[in-house]
């Protein structure tokens, strides 16, 4: 994957439908363009794909670039007329917002805050296969914050509802942007406190403890699923003194 000039825009005769600035990359403005489907590129010259294609093959930065365009595309494209009275919304010029001009409503890049964690009890982690994932490929338990919910509340939440474990001494790591669509993963530990597990089947197909020395297939480290199991899993392999 690489960044285009932008004279390939016009000599290569493209519709730019959306235009959005995104920052600088290598001191250089970097723009976001969403081009006219109809537009066949040439297959010798593109490869056309989706942000899953690279994600884990392409350095972080650059994924995370690529992650802010489809997602700031996606918002404005989704946001062409109020959701209160109907009429056609227009980009903000001094800030990143579509407005209505008959009724007021202002439209912001939506955001879904959402938890992450990684469940342990001593050398095992608590890992599952989501009844959307692959079979045989495990991850950390996650989900969506809801009205009126602290990040810590959720968790503990989602862990009960999703597998019938109650947990304890939470700890943030840290957050990533996730774009599929629109996420904001906040990353913890939490270790575990009782329970059995028993898995929610509309959520979860398979849950198990693994042995941080017996992983099964895992996310990889471009996620921040993948950093949670890596972290504790060096931490175990490398003890402080």
């Amino acid at each position: 994957m690489c960044l285009l000039e932008e004279e390939v825009v016009g000599r290569d005769g493209w519709r730019v439908q959306r235009r959005h600035f995104l920052g600088y990359w290598h001191d250089r403005p970097c723009f976001a363009i969403e081009i006219d489907d109809r537009h066949q590129l040439d297959p010798m010259d593109y490869q056309v794909g989706s942000l899953w294609q690279i994600l884990g093959r392409v350095e972080e930065q650059l994924f995370a670039l690529a992650g802010r365009a489809a997602q700031l595309l996606n918002w404005e494209r989704d946001h062409q007329f109020c959701g209160r009275c109907g009429a056609p919304m227009d980009a903000d010029p001094a800030e990143r917002a579509m407005r209505c001009q008959p009724c007021g409503v202002i439209s912001y890049p939506r955001i879904a805050p959402c938890v992450i964690m990684l469940v342990t009890r001593g050398e095992e982690l608590l890992l599952a296969n989501n009844v959307n994932h692959p079979a045989g490929m495990y991850s950390t338990l996650a989900g969506f914050i809801e009205a009126g919910e602290t990040a810590e509340e959720t968790l503990i939440r989602e862990v009960k509802e999703e597998v019938g474990l109650d947990v304890g001494r939470l700890r943030y790591f840290h957050s990533q942007s996730w774009p599929f669509p629109n996420q904001l993963m906040l990353g913890f530990f939490a270790e575990y406190r009782g329970g059995e597990i028993r898995c929610d089947p509309e959520e979860i197909a398979d849950a198990r403890w693994f042995h941080y020395r017996a992983l099964p297939r895992v996310p990889p480290p471009a996620s921040v699923a993948g950093q949670l199991i890596q972290h504790y899993v060096n931490a175990l392999s490398n003890p402080v003194e």
